[in-house]
């Protein structure tokens, strides 16, 4: 399987696009990104505010308001935090067509310790009016969600890791935003994921069930706002246990847009995998950390099997 960068194939097209396109504005937060790019003709429109990500989003804002349709860079840590209150005021409530594309999401700044960790940002942006929420697997899914963007109303949160990562296998077909990208069909268990790791290691989870005869369907809900409510529940009907597989913490996020939408129409048992809502001061690969709390193929596989057999569907924590 191909591994490239989700957030180096987002730079890439954006690039290009920009070149044809001059409402395109590319503002950074010194995210070392764009470091050595070529903007040929749309140099004009690279702005690089140094870190400062709250100025970014007003910045990016104003710039939206006057027509430009700003990209702005900075770590999912920083644009779901620090500079959530511009988001608020300035993009969402104005439903101004800025795409914060934030990198460095859920541990994959690991090596950084948990001051860099980006594990609430989903549930942020999730709760803000007028936000569409995109989580891409893979570096096509970027390639795709950047060129989707260009045609869509409002703002945009798109959480993208930092290392590179393989490909999805096989021929999925596109992401489109807003629609479930089913990956593997099974009836007795569903799988919900978003994000490379927890795809990736959710496909292989339900290769080690199948084999045990579980069988499991493993969706792609890479758009969690708006969600595609009827292919979750269209695959829901029939299975014995829901599943929710997220890089985030346990609450607000991919687990709670699932809760919600099965709470509401069709109740189902409910697992969700994700980070416990602890504090730890743990530094790391990103590897090592989702290992050590349960979001590796093996793990995945095993919380499962523990569900099936038990009355109750236990809480995610480690």
């Amino acid at each position: 399987m191909t591994e490239l960068a989700v957030r180096e194939a987002y730079r890439d097209r954006l690039l290009e696009l920009m070149l044809g396109d001059p409402r395109l504005i590319c503002v950074d937060t010194d995210t070392g990104l764009f470091a050595g790019s070529d903007f040929q003709t749309a140099s004009s429109r690279y702005i690089d505010l140094g870190i400062a990500e709250h100025t970014a989003m007003c910045v990016s804002a104003g710039l939206a308001a006057s027509g430009y349709m700003p990209f702005v860079n900075t770590m999912a840590a920083f644009a779901s935090t620090r500079a959530v209150e511009a988001v608020k005021i300035n993009i969402a409530l104005n439903q101004l067509p800025v795409r914060i594309m934030a990198t460095h999401g859920g541990v994959s700044a690991g090596n950084l310790g948990p001051t860099h960790y980006a594990l609430e940002d989903l549930a942020i942006m999730r709760a803000l009016t007028s936000m569409t929420v995109v989580v891409p697997a893979d570096a096509n899914a970027a390639v795709s969600v950047v060129e989707q963007s260009v045609a869509m109303d409002g703002p945009l949160y798109v959480r993208m890791g930092r290392k590179p990562t393989p490909s999805l296998p096989g021929d999925p077909g596109p992401a489109t935003i807003g629609r479930i990208q089913p990956l593997r069909h099974g009836a007795e268990v569903v799988i919900v994921c978003c994000g490379p790791h927890p795809v990736l290691s959710s496909l292989a989870a339900a290769d080690e069930l199948g084999a045990e005869g579980i069988q499991a369907s493993v969706l792609n809900a890479h758009t969690l706002k708006p969600f595609d409510e009827a292919t979750l529940l269209a695959r829901a009907e029939s299975a014995r246990l829901v599943v929710a597989v997220e890089e985030h913490r346990e609450f607000g996020g991919l687990g709670g847009a699932v809760a919600e939408i099965l709470a509401e129409h069709l109740p189902r048992r409910l697992l969700r995998i994700a980070l416990p809502d602890v504090f730890q001061p743990v530094s790391g690969s990103p590897d090592h950390i989702l290992e050590r709390h349960g979001l590796d193929p093996v793990g995945i596989a095993a919380k499962i099997r523990k569900a099936l057999e038990t009355n109750l569907s236990p809480r995610s924590s480690s």
